[in-house]
Formats: structure tokens, sequence, C-alpha cells
């Protein structure tokens, strides 16, 4: 159950530190998505003989982890919303499904860098 009490500016401040997390994170995964995606062009330069699907791939990748840094960042804003109403309330209750959501969205991406190298090895 949430507990009722009156909302201070620590706990505004606090989430307000949650939500940048949140954003840094999200802008972290969509550079790294571009970079990923930029590689296979880089090597289409560089080495003129490098299967197509090299190239292909990687942009696959690169798309795939910049639509996961904006899903985080959908993410971010729904939870800072969330987290302010409740705190305003004073009915405040904590929330695991963004941390778990977060979680299985880093393990996919690692995943699927995992399998991006080993096809490009």
């Amino acid at each position: 159950m949430g507990q009722t009490t009156e909302p201070s500016v620590t706990d505004h401040m606090a989430n307000v530190r949650t939500y940048l997390a949140w954003i840094r994170t999200g802008i972290t995964v969509i550079a790294l998505g571009f970079v990923v995606a930029k590689f296979g062009l880089i090597i289409r330069e560089l080495v003129p003989g490098a299967p197509s699907t090299t190239y292909h791939f990687s942009s696959t990748v690169g798309i795939i982890l910049v639509v996961a840094g904006g899903f985080m960042q959908v993410m971010a804003l729904r939870s800072f919303l969330s987290n302010k109403k409740s705190i305003e309330e004073g009915k405040f209750t904590p929330s695991a499904a963004g941390e778990i959501a977060t979680g299985m969205i880093s393990f996919l991406i690692a995943i699927l860098l995992i399998v991006y190298l080993l096809l490009t090895l």
C-alpha cells in the first residue's frame, strides 16, 4: 500500500533526477544505434569486398537500437508524469515496471549486439 504523506521538494527533485537518468540512458542507446548503423557504411567504404549483408545487418541493428532508445524516452516521460501525480496526491507507490522494461531492453540490446559481432567476424 502507498503512503499518504505531504509531498516535499526533495520528492519532486528525486523524481526529476530519475527522469534525467532515464533520458541519458535513452540518448546513449540512440547514439549507440547511430554508431552501429554507420559502422556498416564505414566497413563498406574501407573494405570494398565486404559482404553487403554486413552493411544491411548493421543498419537494421542500428535502427532497432534507435527505436529502443526512443522507447526509453517515452517510458521515462510516462514514469515521470505518473510519479509527479502520485507525489502531488501524497499516494506514491513505487513501481518496478519501468526498471524491469529498461533492464529487459538493455538485455535484448546486449544479445542483439553479440549476434551482430558474431555474424560480422
